[in-house]
């Protein structure tokens, strides 16, 4: 039997290497000033799905919601192994928050149509919250396993995984479809030479207008070059809000019930220091001086 195995991914600033240039005055992230990069466990999340492909012979389309440019780790993931993309784009889904963006990708899903498994990230190095695959989740009325490691058998209608707890992991299985959450527990892949040659000429219907002329958007041409594209399976799909049925009323800032009310910058500044004798009982002191100020514990 064949499996069809849905991946999201979002495209991340690099938050590993953010200086005092990429920070803004009101002490929130300049996205401009950072690289944009392949959020990590998203990364996690692409292998397992290929490692079933690899055993199962399993479909795996890879899916984001991003502006334009997000397109470029949907290349990266068909360089990768992944059969086919999804670029969700629509100015409608800027501003969102957790609730509307897991809303958007629901959708998605639900456009892609049946499936087997969605596999995620376990969070976004850009916000940290864990929340879109469980939401997506409860959306789809699906099953969910998070903190996955390895998936350790799928089948028709059940799927068995393992997953990581404090001190060791458990073995557990469940129905398909289901929604897993993945950690970083296994090495993803790099980029195969030969789909490098060839996914990277894979465009959104927006990227091959824009390296058009003026003239070509709206025009037979159009259809025509798109029509080509997919035939040579180079075509991103790229769906609006429109195209996946969204409640307008349920995605972008509209549909993001949490505001930021206060930004508060930190700035880390030299000061007093204290000096701590390289013996036990200076260690120990400290120990309970940072205790007591509540630094620990």
């Amino acid at each position: 039997m064949s499996y069809t195995i849905i991946v999201f991914v979002k495209q991340v600033p690099d938050t590993q290497n953010i200086t005092g240039d990429a920070m803004k005055a009101d002490g929130t992230v300049n996205r401009q000033a950072l690289p944009a990069i392949f959020n990590p466990e998203d990364l996690n999340a692409l292998e397992l799905a290929l490692q079933l492909k690899d055993r199962y012979q399993a479909k795996v389309t890879v899916a984001t919601m991003g502006p334009p440019a997000a397109a470029e780790v949907l290349r990266d993931a068909l360089c990768r192994g992944a059969d086919d993309a999804v670029l969700l784009t629509d100015r409608a889904f800027a501003g969102a928050d957790t609730l509307a963006t897991s809303y958007a990708l629901s959708k998605c899903a639900a456009k892609i149509g049946k499936f087997d498994l969605i596999l995620c990230g376990r969070q976004a190095i850009d916000g940290d919250t864990a929340q879109v695959g469980p939401q997506i989740a409860e959306k789809l009325r699906l099953p969910q396993i998070s903190y996955v490691e390895e998936v350790l058998e799928l089948t028709e209608k059940s799927v068995k995984a393992r997953r990581a707890i404090e001190g060791g992991y458990e073995i557990l299985e469940s129905p398909t479809p289901a929604l897993f959450t993945v950690i970083d527990a296994n090495e993803p892949r790099p980029k195969n030479a030969m789909r490098i040659m060839k996914y990277k000429k894979a465009k959104t219907k927006s990227e091959l207008a824009s390296s058009k002329t003026s003239n070509y958007v709206g025009s037979e041409a159009v259809a025509a070059d798109l029509e080509t594209m997919s035939a040579k399976g180079l075509l991103i799909q790229e769906w609006t809000a429109a195209d996946v049925e969204a409640d307008t009323q349920r995605i972008g800032f509209a549909g993001s019930p949490t505001k930021v009310k206060q930004i508060q910058s930190v700035v880390l500044t030299a000061g007093d220091y204290k000096a701590v004798e390289a013996t036990d009982a200076g260690v120990s002191n400290l120990i309970h001086e940072l205790i007591e100020d509540h630094t620990l514990g």
